[in-house]
């Protein structure tokens, strides 16, 4: 009998990680992705599905509806489409911390949901992100580990890691270059 296996994949951060983070984000206009992200994800492609999981808190509070959040997103996977990147889609989490919701990262709901609808193996797959709960994702989700970046927030909460990281990333590229060499 043969099983399939599903692809490993790497489940990313969307603010502070893929793009500049710069809070509430209401206009596709205010996508400024960081350096070293576009080159990095041409990298991981062959090796890796790209998923793209955020929290966005903001729609709870009232700051920023569904549809802005749908239109940034969707101008963010545009925008890498067009230089050959296909992110398999993006998830996303509305709620605050507060609310005790079960998707809200380091909550695994949204990850296995994305394992779910693109047949992604979990146990071969990473998460990249610049908070400590990007990381402890990693675990919640039974993933191979996490990666820590100290772009957008990631230098500000250092001392909340309490050493969970595989690794931890000056930048994205910093990230996929140990990424690449670690896994292959």
């Amino acid at each position: 009998m043969t099983t399939l296996q599903g692809r490993p994949a790497i489940l990313l951060d969307r603010d502070g990680t893929i793009i500049e983070d710069r809070g509430l984000l209401e206009s596709a206009d205010d996508i400024a992705f960081l350096p070293g992200v576009v080159e990095g994800l041409h990298l991981l492609q062959p090796h890796f599905g790209l998923v793209m999981i955020t929290n966005q808190p903001w729609i709870s509070r009232g700051q920023l509806t569904w549809p802005q959040l749908t239109a940034v997103n969707a101008a963010i996977i545009s925008r890498l489409a067009k230089v050959g990147i296909g992110l398999l889609g993006w998830y996303a989490c509305p709620h605050t911390r507060e609310e005790g919701c079960s998707c809200i990262k380091p909550h695994p709901a949204l990850g296995e949901l994305a394992a779910a609808e693109h047949c992604l193996d979990l146990e071969r797959s990473w998460t990249i992100g610049d908070h400590p709960h990007d990381v402890n994702f990693a675990g919640t989700l039974g993933a191979r580990g996490g990666i820590y970046l100290l772009t957008g927030h990631g230098s500000h909460h250092l001392a909340d890691l309490r050493g969970n990281a595989s690794f931890i990333a000056s930048d994205f590229m910093d990230a996929v270059c140990w990424l690449l060499r670690y896994t292959h």
